[in-house]
């Protein structure tokens, strides 16, 4: 299905997952200002249970919109481990997200999304709100970097290696979905079988990385997946023991990584957090905030609308 809307200048067409030129939206993605790893093809068709989208003059701007259906009510979603989405492109203005925002069908009675830091503008007619996320630069040598550790931080990675942790990377993925399992009460089975199919593709290109943190006596204390695009490492997934927090083991992981890539045009994208602990564990390493809008839409029957309050 597709939809063409003029509004002035103003061209914006909704496309049905299956009218999509797969070869300009992924470009379109990989050239962006505001490009992010979610917004590609396969990543949304690993993550999201269905996803359309709003397509701006001929690819120069795109807008996925993942969504679900049920008791006949179509609404969108954030997909699992997708952080941010939102307009991607070039030479995005408020008038522009303005527009966007207008031309998605009045089928999707309720939205829940996450838009991305470019799309941040002051809009009366969709009021959004804040969430948090941390970046760290790694563009400076290690020994730099490790001047913005805050003391906790180096307290943690110095118990994690004076009780002879070990680390490793490679990490079996099905040891860090269990791990994660046990603090994510909210991701389903069909979740993590579509996170493991994104992570073998993007392992096979070179584009995804596991780090582990063991003990002495080998059991395993902490995990990540980190995810590249866009000159940006993703800690993307994470599982941690009980063990591993009281021993430090995840400060000592993330101070790891940024060991192995130092000094590399890269940032750390910690994705978050709002949680006020997580976010202290991010700035602990020097890590900046990086403030993103997203938006929750109601427009159920009133007879539904405490469904989603």
């Amino acid at each position: 299905m597709k939809s063409v809307v003029s509004q002035g200048d103003t061209q914006i067409g909704y496309y049905s997952r299956d009218r999509i030129d797969v070869s300009a939206w992924d470009q379109c993605i990989q050239n962006a200002d505001n490009g992010l790893i979610y917004g590609y093809t396969y990543y949304l068709d690993s993550m999201a249970d269905n996803w359309d989208a709003l397509i701006f003059s001929d690819y120069k701007v795109v807008m996925p919109l993942p969504w679900r259906k049920k008791a006949g009510i179509y609404y969108l979603y954030p997909p699992f481990v997708t952080a941010e989405l939102g307009a991607f492109g070039a030479g995005i203005t408020r008038e522009l997200v303005e527009n966007f925002l207008k031309q998605i069908p009045r089928k999707f009675s309720y939205w829940d999304l996450p838009l991305n830091p470019a799309n941040y503008f002051a809009i009366d007619e969709f009021p959004f709100y804040g969430r948090m996320n941390h970046t760290l630069s790694l563009n400076k040598p290690y020994e730099a970097i490790k001047t913005g550790y805050n003391d906790n931080t180096k307290r943690n990675i110095k118990k994690c290696k004076e009780n002879n942790c070990r680390f490793t990377n490679n990490i079996d993925i099905n040891s860090i979905i269990e791990l994660n399992k046990s603090h994510d009460k909210n991701a389903s089975f069909n979740d993590y079988e579509n996170f493991k199919k994104l992570f073998w593709y993007l392992r096979d290109e070179s584009l995804a990385k596991t780090y582990g943190v063991f003990s002495a006596a080998g059991e395993i204390l902490s995990s990540a997946v980190f995810f590249y695009s866009h000159n940006r490492a993703y800690y993307i997934l994470v599982g941690n023991t009980p063990a591993g927090k009281s021993l430090g083991a995840s400060h000592a992981l993330i101070d790891r990584f940024i060991e192995d890539h130092a000094g590399n045009d890269l940032i750390l994208d910690f994705e978050g957090s709002d949680i006020p602990g997580l976010a202290a564990f991010y700035s602990g390493f020097g890590a900046q905030k990086e403030m993103y809008p997203a938006i929750r839409l109601n427009r159920l029957p009133w007879y539904l609308k405490w469904l989603k309050r």
